[in-house]
């Protein structure tokens, strides 16, 4: 079956109605989707995936079919990273599934790591796909990584000013977006582009993504807490290594990416691959090799 012939569910969750598609049989895979997409981004991989294994890809709180509560009152606990683990824990508990594998894309690996940091005992392994901790980027902040993270430092100004600038021409920003983190080219269909470009530009889905940006700052406080912990399952980490359109993504000009989550996680592996930002699109054969080699060496595969 095509990714999109699955059927859509929604569960109300942790307070708020989350969408998923949910298909195959086997271990968990729980896929989490990033910014400016939603679950869609899996629909390269995930019907390979669920030969084996049982995945579920929803839509994060604020993103996709997902609902959006609204955050105008500046509580950044409603889209922070605790709250968003606890949906995607709470639909996972919901469906009857006990541990699991994580693969987070972007946001979605921010959310993971939420995850592994909060429920320990849950996550079988975790695999980052293009993603720095935020601890550490948010410390080695230089004119690069500014640069090329510089709707972060937009979508955290005060409500309602990142609103109403992304929103006064949100095609055009949208569209920038993907065009400058996007290495490979016809990697993502007219088809696909469409249905991102629908779900992102509108007034809701404007509001909730600047409101999951914002709340970095109660995310880094969370970060603070746990600062010297260490998860204890393996942990993956993949990324882009073409940076040509986004000079500085990510690392900026001093960190590693892969000793940056080293020093989150004892068990830590990970390597470059030849694309963008959009890994589970550009390159999903390869992503999809690695993943299966990291679940065997589990014994997971």
């Amino acid at each position: 079956m095509k990714y999109l012939d699955f059927p859509i569910g929604t569960h109300k969750v942790n307070g708020v109605d989350i969408s998923f598609r949910c298909f195959g049989s086997g271990p968990l895979i729980v896929l989490l989707h990033g910014y400016p997409q939603n679950n869609l981004i899996w629909h390269k991989i995930a019907p390979l995936l669920a030969q084996d294994f049982s995945v579920l890809a929803p839509d994060l709180r604020g993103y996709g079919e997902s609902e959006k509560p609204d955050a105008s009152n500046g509580d950044h606990s409603i889209y922070c990273k605790k709250t968003l683990a606890r949906d995607v824990m709470e639909l996972v508990d919901r469906l009857g599934h006990g541990a699991f594998h994580v693969v987070g894309h972007d946001r979605g690996a921010r959310v993971a790591h939420r995850m592994a940091l909060d429920f320990p005992d849950r996550i079988l392994s975790l695999t980052s796909l293009d993603v720095t901790p935020s601890q550490a980027a948010f410390e080695a902040m230089d004119a690069s990584l500014a640069f090329a993270w510089f709707h972060w430092h937009l979508m955290r100004q005060p409500y309602p000013l990142p609103e109403t600038l992304i929103g006064n021409s949100a095609p055009q920003y949208f569209d920038f977006l993907m065009e400058r983190w996007c290495a490979t080219e016809g990697a993502i269909s007219s088809e696909f582009m469409e249905k991102y470009r629908k779900s992102f530009c509108n007034p809701a889905a404007v509001h909730a993504s600047c409101a999951e940006y914002r709340s970095v700052e109660l995310d880094l406080e969370h970060d603070e807490h746990d600062r010297g912990r260490l998860l204890d399952c393996p942990v993956l980490v993949l990324w882009g290594a073409d940076t040509r359109k986004r000079p500085g993504w990510q690392t900026g000009s001093s960190l590693n990416m892969v000793e940056a989550w080293k020093e989150r996680a004892r068990n830590v592996n990970g390597r470059a691959l030849e694309c963008g930002h959009f890994i589970p699109e550009e390159k999903p054969q390869e992503l999809l090799a690695a993943l299966r080699e990291q679940f065997a060496s589990i014994g997971q595969e």
